[in-house]
C-alpha cells in the first residue's frame, strides 16, 4: 500500500506550539513569520461584533507590540492546541503585568483559519475575571 501525501500539508500541532513560543520569547519577527501578509486580528474585546479588527500584517504587529507595550511580561500559560484541516485552535492564560502594577489573568482561545501553511485569521476569545 502506498503512502498518500497531501499536495498542500497545512499547519500542525507543533507548528501552533512554535507560534505559541515565539510570542512567550516576545519574538514578533517569528510571530509574523506565521502570519500571511493579508492577516487579520479579531481582539477578544471591542465595540463591535468581532472585536476589534486589524486587517495586514503591518497593522496586525503593530498591535502585538502594544501588548508586550502594555504588558511587557506577558506570557501564555497552559497552553493547548489542536488543529483540524485549515482551522485550529489555541487554548491558553494569559498573564501580564501592567504599568501601574495591576496583573491582569484571563483564560482565552485562539481560533485561526490557515491558508498556505500561515495563519490567515487569528480570532481571539476571552474569559474576563470580574470580583
Amino acid at each position: 500500500m502506498s503512502k498518500v501525501t497531501p499536495l498542500h500539508p497545512g499547519i500542525s500541532v507543533a507548528d501552533l506550539r512554535a507560534y505559541s513560543a515565539a510570542w512567550n520569547a516576545h519574538d514578533i519577527d517569528a510571530i509574523m513569520a506565521w502570519m500571511t501578509d493579508d492577516c487579520v486580528f479579531e481582539t477578544g474585546g471591542g465595540a463591535e461584533p468581532w472585536g476589534t479588527r486589524f486587517i495586514g500584517a503591518r497593522a496586525v504587529q503593530a498591535r502585538f507590540i502594544e501588548v508586550w507595550t502594555d504588558l511587557p511580561d506577558v506570557t501564555f500559560h497552559n497552553d493547548r492546541h489542536f488543529v483540524s484541516g485549515d482551522r485550529g485552535c489555541s487554548e491558553w492564560t494569559f498573564t501580564g503585568t501592567r504599568s501601574d502594577g495591576s496583573r491582569v489573568e484571563v483564560d482565552g482561545c485562539d481560533l485561526f483559519t490557515f491558508r498556505d501553511r500561515k495563519i490567515f485569521l487569528k480570532n481571539s476569545f476571552i474569559k474576563n475575571r470580574s470580583n
